[in-house]
């Protein structure tokens, strides 16, 4: 089942209990990708230092 198609059943449903029909898919794409954008921006990723196992000896073979 496609987006589409879940919404198709969803707004059925909501008409079917008198509720409100859900937003479409797609709709609040661009304002999410913008503000997660924008958070990005904002809080930029932290380096991180490289993870070493136990006493940084690489793999033990036994």
């Amino acid at each position: 089942m496609d987006a589409l198609q879940q919404h198709m059943l969803d707004a059925y449903r909501a008409g079917v209990r008198a509720e409100p029909v859900p937003p479409p898919p797609g709709l609040h794409d661009r304002s999410a990708l913008r503000s997660l954008y924008r958070h990005w921006l904002t809080h930029p990723p932290t380096p991180r230092a490289p993870a070493t196992g136990g006493d940084g000896a690489g793999p033990s073979v036994g």
